[in-house]
């Protein structure tokens, strides 16, 4: 037991995810409602934390019976889609919330970094909030009189140090306030999707300070959607699906089990319609299904260098639209960042509800470096007005050669930063 850091038991969460807005049917009704508002409003905050002992149509378990050890100095990925009770794990882990049931028990100093910039106050100085920052975060002055010029110059702002936050772009505050984070020195870290931040060259400096991290031999748990991170830091990885463990082995196993449920997962206009991470617009229209396919039109998601991608998008339209463009987007595996993207005009006339179609798009030649590419897909109109988005809800594509780029043919300058892609709608 001296060698567990984090030791899981029978660990639950449960939410009460909200109550339904009463609706009136004439204007009596909605009067009377206002009368009798107080003593309504009671009940329903009383409802909130009250939960009975049978299960309820609006409870929700974040976390259900979830056990797990994690030994010291080990580097641990949890991985799942959006909504499987990753977020929720780590802020329970972090005391930041409570159990429903079960216990974690946690032995060594802990740092979360769950959101960046937590606790930035914006009329204050960049060198002010480092030591707000910091003292937040757990560390005491000296250690960031210590560390004061290292943080300063990982975040690549020393120019502005010492102008107020409030003047600092986005992309600054961000990065000043991953570097605060990055240089905790606790016993257990605990990372929540943060190497997301900032542009390219930035991303890879937060993921060689994560790798530093690791070989200091801390215990780290890593939430990310970032697979080759997850691959690169990570040997063992856990993954979660509607608050429960479906593997916990190897990374390389956790994550073909991962893909496994991506391939096999159906699209239509009500997936994660709630979770505004991974679908988003208007609702006007809705994508109703995503397949990927070989030229023949088989299910596939390997494709070799050079072969055809299909993607074949099926719609409903719900409510009427002047138009209908559609675009997917290759991201980088690695920064997540977008590397090639395509935009089609399906409609230039106007579509009215109920309406359904499907998209199909052939890329004829598929000239990326071997790796693994997230997917974006998008409907909206000529403005970049969104009516849909998909993102993060289907297998990333997998290129893959046995040959170099000599013997392919392909100039190596072309298959790298973001280009264009040659697709058709057939």
């Amino acid at each position: 037991m001296n060698d567990v850091a984090i030791k899981v038991e029978n660990l639950s969460k449960r939410y009460r995810i909200g109550l339904s807005e009463e609706r009136h049917e004439n204007f009596g009704s909605m009067i009377w409602s206002y009368v009798k508002s107080p003593v309504s409003n009671l009940k329903k905050l009383r409802k909130l934390s009250r939960f009975s002992g049978q299960e309820e149509e609006d409870i929700i378990w974040a976390l259900k019976n979830i056990n797990f050890e994690v030994g010291v100095g080990e580097v641990v990925g949890i991985i799942g889609r959006n909504g499987a009770g990753k977020s929720t794990l780590l802020k329970i882990l972090s005391q930041i919330v409570e159990p429903t049931e079960g216990r974690a028990v946690i032995r060594g100093k802990v740092s979360s970094l769950l959101e960046v910039g937590t606790g930035f106050h914006p009329e204050l100085t960049g060198r002010e909030n480092i030591y707000l920052n910091g003292t937040i975060l757990g560390m005491r002055k000296k250690e960031i009189d210590r560390k004061f010029d290292e943080i300063v110059e990982f975040s690549g702002i020393p120019k502005f140090i010492d102008t107020p936050v409030k003047r600092y772009s986005s992309g600054m505050k961000v990065r000043l306030a991953f570097s605060v984070a990055a240089h905790l020195e606790p016993e257990i870290l605990l990372v929540d999707e943060v190497l997301a931040v900032g542009d390219l060259a930035f991303q890879r400096k937060c993921l060689g300070k994560m790798e530093d991290v690791t070989r200091a031999g801390r215990t780290v748990l890593f939430v990310s959607h970032n697979m080759q991170a997850i691959q690169g830091l990570c040997k063992r990885s856990i993954l979660l699906e509607e608050g429960k463990i479906i593997i916990d082995d190897t990374t390389e196993k956790t994550l073909n089990r991962y893909f496994q449920i991506l391939k096999t997962a159906s699209i239509d206009e009500n997936t994660a319609i709630d979770k505004a991470v991974n679908r988003r617009g208007s609702g006007a229209v809705r994508f109703t299904n995503i397949l990927i396919e070989d030229k023949d039109g088989n299910p596939c998601f390997e494709f070799e260098i050079g072969s055809t991608v299909r993607f074949c998008l099926s719609y409903q339209v719900f409510e009427k639209v002047p138009e209908l463009v559609v675009a997917f987007c290759l991201r980088s595996g690695l920064s997540r960042e977008i590397i090639t993207s395509a935009r089609h005009n399906v409609s230039s006339n106007s579509l009215t509800a109920g309406h359904r179609g499907t998209i199909t798009i052939d890329v004829p030649k598929l000239n990326l470096r071997p790796g693994q590419y997230p997917l974006y897909f998008w409907f909206g109109d000529r403005y970049s007005r969104s009516y849909d988005v998909v993102d993060d809800l289907t297998t990333p594509l997998q290129v893959y050669t046995d040959l170099t780029f000599e013997e392919l043919g392909y100039d190596p300058a072309k298959v790298s930063g973001f280009f264009d892609l040659e697709s058709r709608i057939l």
